[in-house]
């Protein structure tokens, strides 16, 4: 009877670590800096990403950020720009929405298996490719919507965003490992 308690406590914990994580991303997503060379606006959707690999892992992250998708999709003003409804998921920048989902799967999966020596690099690593496999899809979905070719949509889409995703991964790389420490505390707690 204990270790059903303890069990339903640590689902409960996990379940609402997962909400708080759509909330976050409900709350910071919106605030975005629309830069004149792009339709696609300077958002920390990415950021809040990096981070939440660290703390959900990869499979309760993937499902909270479907929360928020849906949540945006329905309407609700989630999206950057506080925007909302399926319009947004169709138009030029709905491809870095839907690619999303790849940095969480890439990035999760090298999360999953960084250890030892090579766990920062490994983890970097993952970043580094779950952003390019986003950039990729929301690129080629961008230049579909806005009549590019792949070379001028990385100019508008992907060139102008490197450095400051480079602040981001390295933030998520210093942060995430501390906020995983104590959540994992937490989650254990009773």
């Amino acid at each position: 009877m204990n270790s059903q308690i303890t069990t339903t406590s640590s689902h409960t914990k996990q379940l609402v670590t997962m909400a708080l994580m759509t909330a976050v991303l409900c709350i910071l997503a919106p605030l975005s800096i629309p830069i004149p060379v792009s339709p696609v606006p300077i958002s920390l959707t990415n950021l809040v990403l990096y981070i939440g690999i660290y703390i959900l892992g990869t499979h309760r992250l993937l499902g909270s950020y479907i929360v928020y998708l849906l949540l945006g999709i329905c309407g609700l003003p989630v999206f950057s720009g506080f925007s909302g409804g399926l319009g947004k998921l169709a138009g030029p920048t709905g491809g870095y929405l839907a690619g999303f989902l790849f940095l969480i799967l890439i990035s999760g999966f090298f999360m999953s298996r960084s250890e030892g020596r090579f766990r920062l690099a490994l983890q970097a690593f993952g970043l580094i490719l779950g952003s390019a496999a986003m950039y990729l899809f929301g690129t080629m979905w961008l230049c579909f919507q806005m009549h590019l070719s792949f070379v001028d949509g990385l100019f508008v889409g992907v060139i102008p965003y490197l450095p400051g995703d480079t602040v981001k991964i390295i933030l998520a790389l210093i942060v995430g490992p501390l906020l995983q420490k104590r959540l994992a505390r937490f989650l254990i707690q009773q």
